[in-house]
C-alpha cells in the first residue's frame, strides 16, 4: 500500500514538473511555429531537454539510450538526446558519510579522501585507503534505486497508453522501455557490477595489454562497491603519440569489443573516454561495469552473422538478419523495400577505413530504413551496436585508417572455429 502511494506521489511530481515545462514553453514554440516550423522544432527539442534533466537520473539516462533507437524516434530527436549529460554535484561529506555509516552498520573498513571524488547521478566515486592499500569507493546516493523503478514504472505505463494510439500501433514501446529500464537499473545494482568486473578479468585474462580494476567484494556492502584504484592514469593517446602507436591501440581496444560481442557475449557498453585510459605499464585500463550487458546466444549469432555478411558486402543476407531480429512489424510496412534500401546500403558501406566509414550515419541510415518502411529493431540487437557507436569516436581519433569490419574477421573466424557462427549461407525469401 505504501508503495503504492509512493509511485502515485512520485506520478504526480512528474506530471507537474512536466506541465509546468509545457506551460513555459507552449507560448514560444506556438510564437516560432508562425515563422518557421523548423525552429519551433528546435526549440521543441531544446525545452523536452530541459524537461528530461528536471525529471532525474532515470529519465535522463533512459532518453540517452532511446536516443539509440532511430527506428523508434526521428533523427533531430536521437541527436538532441543523445548530447544529454546528468551532471550533477558531488554528494555531501554529509551525506555520503551517513550512507556509508548505514550501509556497514557504522564506520567502513577503509579512510576516504573525500576531495577525490567522480560524481554522476547515480553514485560517486572516492578515493580511499584500505589497509595502507589505496581502493576506489563507489556510494550509491540515497534513494537512487527506488526513484528508477518509480520513473521507469511510470514511463511503462505512458507507453501503454501510447501503443493504443492508432499513430504508435506497432511500436514496441513497452518493450523498448523495458529493456532501458533494466540496463538503468543495472547501473545502480553494484553486485552486479563487481560480478561483471570480475567476470570480464576472467574472460579477458588472456589479453595481456588490457587491465580491469579487481573488485573486492568482502570489503562492500549494499550500495557501496569496493575495487583496486589504478593510480597514473593517462589519455589513450596525446599528440606526442606516434601513428604506429595510434594504430596499434585503436585495433586493440577494437579487438577487445569485438572479443566481447562475437566470443564471451558479456559486452561493456559505456566504453567512452572517461572509462578508458592507458596505465603506467603502457596497457588499456577499462573503467566501470556498470553499464554490462550479457547477450543471449541467438542474440550474439545474429549480431555476428550481419556483421560477417557486411564485411563481405553481403546485402540479401544482411537485410534477412535484420528482419529475422525485428520485435514488430507494423501495418502496412513495406518489407520490400527495406530490403532493397538496406542491400544497396550494405554495398555502399562494405570495405570502407574509418575515415570514410560513420557508424552513426550507418546506424542513422539503417534505423531510418526501418522506422520508414514500418520494421522496429528488437531491444536486444541494439546493445551491441551501442557499444560500437559510443566507441566509434574515439577510435577515429586514434586511426581514421582502421577497417571497422575488417578488424572484426579476425574474431568472427574464432567464432566460427569455435562453433559459436556457422559459415552457411541462409536460405533467401
Amino acid at each position: 500500500m505504501f508503495q503504492s502511494v509512493q509511485l502515485v506521489l512520485r506520478a504526480i511530481t512528474v506530471v507537474s514538473i512536466s506541465l509546468w515545462h509545457m506551460a513555459l514553453a507552449g507560448p514560444v514554440i506556438a510564437v516560432r511555429a508562425c515563422v518557421n516550423r523548423a525552429e519551433a522544432g528546435a526549440v521543441l527539442r531544446r525545452r523536452t531537454r530541459r524537461l528530461v534533466v528536471a525529471l532525474g537520473p532515470a529519465f535522463v539516462k533512459g532518453a540517452q539510450l532511446l536516443s539509440t533507437r532511430r527506428d523508434v524516434l526521428p533523427a533531430g530527436w536521437c541527436e538532441a538526446l543523445a548530447d544529454l549529460h546528468d551532471r550533477v554535484p558531488p554528494m555531501s561529506v554529509r551525506t555520503a558519510g551517513k550512507a556509508l555509516r548505514s550501509a556497514y552498520g557504522g564506520d567502513p573498513p577503509f579512510t576516504v579522501d573525500w576531495n577525490s571524488v567522480r560524481s554522476g547521478s547515480i553514485a560517486c566515486v572516492y578515493r580511499a585507503e584500505l589497509d595502507g592499500l589505496p581502493v576506489a569507493v563507489k556510494v550509491r546516493r540515497p534513494r537512487v534505486r527506488k526513484l528508477i523503478e518509480q520513473d521507469f514504472a511510470i514511463m511503462r505505463a505512458g507507453a501503454a497508453v501510447m501503443q493504443r494510439l492508432p499513430w504508435f500501433r506497432g511500436l514496441p514501446a513497452v518493450a523498448v522501455l523495458r529493456q532501458i529500464g533494466a540496463a538503468v537499473a543495472a547501473q545502480a545494482d553494484f553486485e552486479a557490477e563487481a560480478g561483471a568486473l570480475a567476470e570480464l578479468r576472467t574472460l579477458l585474462a588472456d589479453v595481456d595489454y588490457l587491465h580491469i580494476p579487481r573488485p573486492l567484494p568482502e570489503h562492500g556492502a549494499e550500495g557501496v562497491l569496493v575495487m583496486e584504484f589504478v593510480d597514473g592514469l593517462a589519455p589513450l593517446a596525446t599528440e606526442s603519440t606516434s601513428a604506429a602507436r595510434r594504430a596499434e591501440l585503436a585495433r586493440r581496444v577494437l579487438f577487445c569489443v569485438y572479443r566481447m560481442l562475437f566470443l564471451d557475449g558479456l559486452v561493456h557498453c559505456d566504453m567512452h573516454p572517461g572509462n578508458l585510459y592507458l596505465g603506467r605499464d603502457g596497457r588499456i585500463v577499462l573503467l566501470d561495469a556498470g553499464f554490462v550487458v550479457r547477450l543471449e546466444p541467438r542474440v550474439r549469432r545474429l549480431f555476428a552473422e550481419f556483421f560477417m555478411h557486411m564485411a563481405r558486402g553481403d546485402g540479401p543476407h544482411c537485410a534477412e538478419i535484420l528482419q529475422e531480429s525485428a520485435e514488430g512489424v507494423a501495418e502496412g510496412a513495406d518489407v520490400a523495400a527495406f530490403r532493397r534500401g538496406t542491400v544497396a546500403l550494405i554495398e555502399e558501406s562494405s570495405g570502407r577505413a574509418a575515415r570514410d566509414f560513420s557508424l552513426v550515419r550507418f546506424a542513422t541510415r539503417l534505423f531510418d530504413l526501418q522506422r520508414v518502411n514500418g520494421l522496429f529493431a528488437a531491444p536486444e540487437f541494439i546493445f551491441p551496436l551501442l557499444a560500437l557507436l559510443v566507441l566509434e569516436g574515439r577510435i577515429n581519433e586514434l586511426d581514421e585508417e582502421v577497417d571497422f569490419q575488417a578488424e572484426s574477421i579476425p574474431v568472427l573466424t574464432r567464432a566460427v572455429m569455435s562453433g559459436l557462427l556457422k559459415t552457411g549461407t541462409r536460405k533467401q525469401a
